[in-house]
Parts: C-alpha cells; structure tokens; sequence
C-alpha cells in the first residue's frame, strides 16, 4: 500500500526478497496541463480546411464506388472504420487541445448537416446527393443489367425480398433499390 508525504508518494516495490520504496511525485499523477488541453497547437483555419477537404474526399470516394442494400455488413463496417483511421491524420494532423478535437468534430458535422440540407433543397447537387432509384425486377423478371451495376447477385436480392414478406420474386410488380440503400417492392394484383 503506498504511503503518502507531502507531495510524494512512497510505492513498495519487491525485488529480490528486498522492499525498498519506489518514489512518484504526485504531481505527475493529478496534474493538468490546463494551457495545452484549450490553446490550439495548430491555426483553427487549418484544422477547419483539413477538416473539409478529407470529409469530401471520403464522402465522394463512398457515393462514386459503395451503395448498400440497407444494412451495413462487416466489410462495410471494416472499410468505414479503416477510413477513419486512416483519414485521423489527413484531417488533423497533429493536434493535441480539446479546442482542436472540437473544431474537427463540428467541421464534419458541419458538412454532414450541408450535404443532406443541399440534397434535400435540390441545391448544387441534389441528383449526386440522392441518385434516382433503381429498378431491380419489373412484372416478376430480374434485370441483370441492373443489379450487376448495383452488385446484387440473385440470392441477395431474393433474401432482401424476404425481409419484405415475399417468397417469390415472379409475384413482384416493381422492386427498385432505392437512394437509402433499402429495397421497395410493390406486388402484382
């Protein structure tokens, strides 16, 4: 058990069959540095720009290539977390205050908020923000073409029309994989 002096603290440590006493200033264990955890390290411009730039470089690499079928799969959650990781020092550089972390963190919530806004107001890029649906089956036949450009193979689609309560693709009117990633399907009369 340690025993406490002033400022110091004494820790037993056994070596050999021998005590002595290991000595940790308690400064080193309760103290803040109050300045480096709230002054930036870096100019808040640049954490901003940095911020920016890797948001649209990821958000634009998943729109042009990934569009899921409405859940995430592992290698979904393996690709996002990988980018994460992989865009921490692109975006931030190195940055040490709570200042900085916040900057980054609203900077992406910024353009996250700005693209949906823009996408829902039809503003620059509304058709890029949300692509028109796709259809998938038409009077109970798959479209190939489709869901090859889509990369959905047959056993997914028909496990997705599952999920939706239906057991047989030929009864299907229209299915199309819509912007969210979810499957619509309306059936024959």
């Amino acid at each position: 058990m340690p025993t406490f002096g002033r400022h110091i603290c004494y820790t037993p440590v056994y070596s050999n069959s021998k005590l002595s006493f290991k000595v940790t200033s308690m400064d080193k264990l309760f103290s803040v540095e109050w300045h480096d955890m709230f002054v930036p390290s870096l100019s808040l411009l640049e954490i901003f720009l940095r911020g920016t730039l890797t948001y649209w470089v990821i958000y634009l690499c998943m729109r042009l290539f990934r569009r899921g079928t409405g859940q995430l799969s592992i290698s979904d959650l393996l690709l996002i977390t990988m980018i994460s990781d992989a865009a921490q020092n692109a975006m931030a550089g190195t940055y040490n205050s709570v200042t900085e972390g916040a900057v980054l963190i609203l900077t992406l919530l910024f353009w996250d908020y700005a693209i949906d806004w823009m996408g829902y107001k039809k503003v620059i890029f509304g058709k890029f923000a949300k692509p028109d649906p796709v259809l998938l089956i038409r009077n109970g036949r798959l479209l190939h073409k489709n869901m090859e450009k889509e990369l959905i193979d047959d056993e997914e689609l028909v496990a997705l029309l599952r999920e939706k309560d239906v057991d047989d693709y030929t009864k299907v009117k229209t299915c199309y994989l819509e912007a969210t990633g979810n499957i619509s399907v309306i059936l024959k009369e």
